[in-house]
């Protein structure tokens, strides 16, 4: 049997399923054999990989509210356009400040992809993460929200944030072979997507890429019916689906500490509450 585990996007809502990544790690769990993520969902989940328990915390709770991380100065910088610091985020924080663990990555001995948004055809773009790419360039590129990111040119495809084209991707886990997959939602069972209100804006930008602006312009529908069918899929036993008990008033730029650290217990309550749950449904 191959195992799978799905982690969905949502920037820094995913503090929750670092919680429940975390609650796995600590039970001993064995790693999947197969692991996705879009946007934060892979950015995150590469420490998970490496075993590093409480690693993504650290880095919430000590650089959320540094203007270094995130901000709207960094958005107007011309040498970085992006609301995000790049080189503090994905060179100074894994390579200095809060050291990501390379041996460790590379020793996973399964498959880890993450999903980007090709913006010439509408349509997701796989990539397996490289195990010691120390500018993180994939990452970079799932996670790089529109508007809010530049462009990125992975292989000579031009990529956007995975989550407008396979925000959840359960899908491409089974078509990868996988037969038990795990997937870890940011946001509580009842939400509903609703339809994007800055499609004006993403018309003019995005512009010479009418693909993607159609694609965007459907995301909310495409999301609701994919979660639709993933608790379909669950009541049928074929995924196992974790989900945040509330968000609301959680942003996705949160700077707010002790909200941070709640989203976390939550992810980290719910894993440790289902780890038998998990290991009966992994066979493990």
């Amino acid at each position: 049997m191959k195992t799978g585990i799905v982690f969905e996007g949502g920037a820094l809502r995913t503090i929750y399923s670092c919680g429940v990544s975390d609650a796995l790690l600590e039970a001993g769990l064995s790693l999947p054999d197969y692991t996705i993520g879009a946007s934060a969902g892979a950015a995150y989940g590469v420490s998970y990989l490496s075993r590093q328990i409480g690693r993504n915390l650290e880095i919430l709770t000590r650089f959320a509210g540094d203007k270094r991380y995130m901000g709207a100065r960094q958005l107007l910088d011309r040498s970085n356009r992006s609301y995000f610091g790049i080189q503090f985020t994905y060179d100074e924080i894994p390579n200095k400040l809060v050291p990501f663990d390379y041996d460790s990555f590379a020793a996973y001995e399964g498959v880890m992809e993450a999903v980007m948004t090709d913006l010439s055809t509408g349509e997701p773009y796989y990539a397996i993460v490289p195990r010691r790419d120390s500018e993180f360039k994939i990452l970079q590129a799932t996670c790089a929200m529109p508007l809010l990111f530049p462009v990125y040119d992975i292989d000579g495809v031009p990529c956007l944030d995975g989550g407008v084209a396979d925000g959840i991707p359960y899908e491409r886990a089974f078509a990868q072979g996988c037969d038990k997959v795990v997937v870890v939602l940011t946001r509580e069972r009842s939400y509903v997507r609703k339809a994007e209100s800055l499609m004006p804006l993403m018309r003019r930008v995005y512009r010479k890429y009418p693909k993607f602006i159609e694609l965007a312009a459907q995301r909310h529908v495409r999301y609701n019916r994919d979660r639709a069918r993933l608790f379909e899929l669950e009541r049928k036993g074929k995924v196992l689906v974790f989900y945040p008990q509330s968000t609301e008033g959680y942003s996705r730029t949160e700077r707010d500490v002790e909200k941070i650290r709640g989203l976390y217990e939550n992810g980290l309550t719910d894993g440790r509450n289902r780890i038998q749950e998990v290991k009966d449904f992994w066979n493990v």
